[in-house]
């Protein structure tokens, strides 16, 4: 009888939750380690903010989430759910089509349970290592810290699902901005818009959470101004606040405090708010060279999921942008467990390869930035693949919610994508 294999899943947020799901299902022995004292990730809201504003510092106190208080999800609910287990059928006391961080907590911590998750987890257990050790790269040394106490356990598979919205990117490219003697901070540190009363404040950036934070800013704020760098913006006042306005990109910065945007615009500015993204932050991954990480690119990647050379017993979860998290974190799951377990062959590791440079190769020719390696533009083609690979049927209707959002998001941007597509689905 074949041994089952040990798998150990790193982070315990939407993506690790629904990795240990898929591995059990597949009978593999799965643990589950997870820094925090509770499940969630990003969505277990941390009232605390970080020492260092701007997450520079890398002795800093990291606090995980970047959840506000405010937060609510830019997705339906509906389009929110696993196959299997459906956000949108269960209500824990907010009922809303897009609700706020607290329900998405309780409906996680209920799927938990009803698959009887949570005994899996180690909580506050921080993975501090994990190394390729064999020299036919079966087995991976996994390392790890619980409240004081180190733990060195070897296991078969390892599959990475430690979120991507903790170490901040900024925009340490304008001019000026290295100098700027008043206050900055990241997203990353952003609770509430109350340190924000009758300041004048520039967003950077121009994202769901730029969008989001800036009309939460606005409540209070004397004026926000928000800069883009995209060539589209239109530079106007807000319709929906008299003292917010979208600006171009940023000019420069002076030392005295006035900030100067591409569309001529000048204003004496309080605090600079980088709404500008994060970088993916793998300090425990040790693989000899055979993955690197920079910046928001980690490669490389088949199918944005598993480096060839380790594929299927390193893998990661959770990774592509600019798409319906959840669906994307299923049907990877799936194909993981089913990959781990023999029920899904994989190319060879040259096929592999080849495919990934050549997506690279492509984005190139594009002109495409290497930040942007997994933007999947909300195409459903990634989707559509994964679902064929492993046997998932998307109910026609959740199909057709999932392309009409998409047609709402490509048809009013981020400012109204959400109440148009309630116009048709809201009760």
């Amino acid at each position: 009888m074949t041994r089952s294999l040990k798998v150990a899943v790193i982070g315990a947020g939407v993506a690790g939750l629904a990795a240990a799901r898929e591995l059990q299902r597949e009978s593999l022995q799965v643990v589950v380690f997870e820094k925090s004292h509770q499940l969630g990730g990003t969505w277990a809201y941390d009232a605390r903010v970080e020492s260092d504003l701007l997450g520079i510092d890398p002795n800093r106190d990291v606090v995980h989430s970047s959840a506000y208080k405010s937060l609510k999800t830019n997705v339906p609910r509906v389009l929110m759910s696993f196959t299997d287990f459906k956000f949108g059928e269960k209500v824990y006391g907010d009922p809303r089509m897009y609700p706020g961080h607290e329900e998405v907590l309780k409906f996680l911590t209920d799927f938990a349970s009803h698959f009887e998750l949570t005994e899996l987890i180690r909580f506050n257990t921080l993975v501090t290592r994990v190394e390729v050790v064999d020299s036919d790269i079966t087995e991976f040394v996994v390392e790890s810290n619980t409240n004081g106490v180190i733990s060195v356990e070897v296991f078969d598979a390892v599959v990475v699902c430690n979120g991507h919205n903790t170490q901040p990117r900024l925009a340490t490219d304008i001019p000026g901005i290295k100098t700027w003697s008043r206050k900055q901070m990241h997203s990353h540190n952003y609770r509430v818009p109350e340190p924000f009363r009758d300041q004048i404040v520039v967003v950077i950036g121009s994202g769901p959470s730029a969008v989001d934070i800036s009309r939460d800013i606005a409540t209070v704020a004397k004026e926000v101004h928000m800069s883009s760098r995209s060539p589209l913006v239109k530079v106007a006042k807000s319709d929906k606040f008299n003292n917010m306005w979208q600006h171009s990109k940023i000019d420069y910065i002076s030392k005295d405090g006035w900030i100067t945007f591409q569309d001529g615009f000048s204003i004496d500015a309080d605090i600079i708010l980088h709404c500008t993204g994060y970088k993916n932050h793998l300090p425990f991954l040790q693989t000899n060279g055979i993955v690197s990480v920079e910046d928001k690119r980690i490669g490389p990647l088949y199918k944005h999921v598993s480096p060839p050379q380790l594929a299927p017993r390193l893998s990661f979860v959770g990774i592509p942008e600019k798409t319906l998290p959840i669906f994307i974190i299923e049907c990877q799951s799936r194909w993981i467990a089913h990959a781990l377990s023999a029920k899904v062959s994989l190319p060879s590791k040259d096929e592999m390869l080849s495919e990934v440079l050549k997506h690279n190769e492509d984005m190139k020719e594009k002109g495409l930035p290497e930040h942007s390696t997994h933007h999947l533009g909300y195409q459903l083609d990634y989707m559509e693949w994964m679902w064929a690979q492993t046997g998932m049927v998307i109910e026609k209707n959740i199909k057709d919610m999932i392309e009409y959002l998409i047609h709402c998001l490509m048809t009013v941007g981020l400012d109204g994508y959400m109440d148009l597509f309630f116009q048709k689905y809201g009760i």
